[in-house]
């Protein structure tokens, strides 16, 4: 069984796709891990209820704070990263027990079905079939499909030639290059790099690198880097301008949502 296909717990190695029951929840705190590309053949929730973790597909890139999670389609490649301890519950369904409207997609968790969540992983893994537990499950699985979209997903362009943008400000998220440089650099005029991204990720160029900013400084926040440092680290001057696009982009402040 390697790594990436199995998840490693306090109790056990599970491998996901071999458990005999089709839900099961398992949840445990993590000092900080880097997991590479897999995927799984069924419907996974990935749900932080302390911390902030990074989740990435081949088109989008999550940060999710507390009560956030992330839907993962079957045979849908991510990875998982986080430099900080955070708390995380995966769980696994099997695809056609619920619906949910995409393959992949960001949530909000309201406070009843994290606690299911928790409660279910207490079963050890795999949900029995009968009895309180199973009405647990069954309870869990009427609340998940109702979590509400949220907006902390952000498109990842295709082209390769936007990639290398992408790559570049992924590398220094305080850079603050103008699109007309950055586009040069990469082989393409404004005008072009322009409309590739809104083609691309439904976003303007200026929209997508803030949005792309907020989740680095998130990601910073995680690790311990107060408010300025986070801000100065991805190239904001002024904190309180930061703190704004901060609260509209996650619909709280730094502190609030850090703080669950």
């Amino acid at each position: 069984m390697t790594f990436d296909r199995a998840i490693q717990t306090k109790k056990r190695i599970v491998d996901p796709d071999a458990a005999s029951r089709p839900v099961f929840v398992l949840s445990d705190h993590h000092e900080r891990v880097q997991v590479p590309w897999h995927s799984h053949r069924r419907l996974q929730l990935i749900h932080v209820s302390a911390g902030v973790l990074t989740v990435l597909t081949r088109r989008a890139r999550f940060v999710i704070p507390p009560q956030r999670a992330v839907w993962i389609g079957p045979e849908v490649e991510h990875r998982i990263a986080s430099r900080a301890p955070f708390w995380l519950t995966n769980c696994y369904i099997e695809p056609d027990l619920i619906r949910v409207p995409d393959k992949v997609q960001a949530v909000a968790v309201d406070r009843l079905t994290d606690e299911l969540l928790i409660a279910a992983s207490d079963l050890c893994g795999d949900c029995p079939e009968h009895g309180p537990e199973a009405r647990l499950v069954a309870v869990l699985l009427d609340r998940l499909p109702t979590l509400k979209p949220t907006d902390v997903y952000l498109p990842e362009p295709g082209d390769p030639r936007l990639r290398r943008i992408v790559d570049r400000l992924a590398a220094a998220p305080d850079c603050n290059e103008t699109l007309p440089a950055l586009s040069a650099d990469a082989g393409l005029t404004e005008r072009t790099a322009a409309r590739l991204f809104v083609k691309e990720t439904g976003l303007t160029f200026g929209r997508w690198r803030q949005h792309f900013k907020l989740q680095a400084a998130l990601e910073h926040l995680s690790a311990g880097a107060s408010v300025t440092e986070a801000a100065f680290a991805v190239g904001y001057s002024d904190v309180s301008s930061f703190i704004a696009a901060f609260k509209q982009l996650f619909g709280k402040t730094p502190s609030q949502i850090l703080s669950g």
